[in-house]
């Protein structure tokens, strides 16, 4: 019995802190309005296009406790007033009782919330922390196990469950997907994401994001290959032709 309970205990989440990676006091592409982003340090993917390497390693980031960063969030109120706070990575579910923490401080004095995640993580504390958001922005790479196993190395199953999670909390969601030239850029490929998200009636929007090597220079600098270096960008205008396929409900 004893081993029972400390397999499903759930640490408390009012005496946490957690690894950061950077701050952004006006980002404008992390949910509605002019946001303050909370950069998480710590990713279990490994997505062949991510833009980001520096963020994988959780101990590379510099530690704060929610009070810390909600104290630095709150000098920017007057911007914010009809936007909020977004807590991105990284991957904010690898520090769920941060996450959780800041969340429900924020809300506690009226910012709206907003997760941007993979979906990877535990999901009993993924539902603490979705208790104290607003808005979930949700990345969906892709739509079978091979391909989140050869382009992310994750488990599209966790995906999958923590979508159902925001379903049946009703929490509005927002998908993204990067489209990548040959492996994920097709109009079967749209018709395909737009079709399993019909079991979701929370999604509000669809964005596709074209992809671009602008993280060369932090692989090179990192000593690591970039897996993606050979493949082109992603031209807008095609990037467009696929967007026009989303419905109207979800643009």
């Amino acid at each position: 019995m004893n081993s029972r309970k400390k397999l499903f205990h759930v640490p408390s989440m009012k005496r946490c802190s957690g690894r950061i990676h950077s701050f952004q006091s006006m980002g404008a592409v992390d949910g509605p309005g002019l946001r303050y982003v909370v950069f998480m340090q710590g990713c279990p993917l490994r997505c062949a296009y991510c833009h980001n390497p520096d963020t994988w390693k959780f101990e590379a980031g510099e530690e704060f406790s929610p009070q810390e960063v909600a104290g630095k969030i709150r000098r920017y109120r007057p911007y914010l007033a009809n936007s909020g706070v977004t807590v991105t990575g990284g991957e904010p579910l690898m520090q769920p009782e941060f996450t959780a923490e800041l969340f429900r401080i924020l809300k506690e004095e009226g910012f709206h919330t907003a997760l941007d995640t993979s979906g990877i993580g535990n999901l009993q504390l993924a539902e603490r922390v979705l208790e104290y958001t607003d808005l979930v922005l949700a990345d969906v790479k892709f739509l079978t196990e091979e391909e989140y196993r050869r382009y992310c190395r994750a488990d599209f199953r966790e995906v999958t469950a923590f979508l159902d999670l925001t379903k049946k909390r009703g929490i509005p969601l927002w998908i993204r997907r990067v489209v990548v030239p040959c492996i994920n850029d097709t109009e079967e490929h749209i018709e395909k994401l737009v079709d399993f998200l019909t079991e979701y009636p929370n999604v509000e929007k669809i964005e596709l994001l074209p992809f671009r090597k602008l993280c060369l220079e932090k692989y090179d600098a990192m000593g690591i290959p970039f897996p993606l270096a050979d493949v082109p960008e992603m031209q807008e205008c095609e990037t467009e032709k696929l967007r026009d396929m989303i419905p109207g409900q979800y643009r």
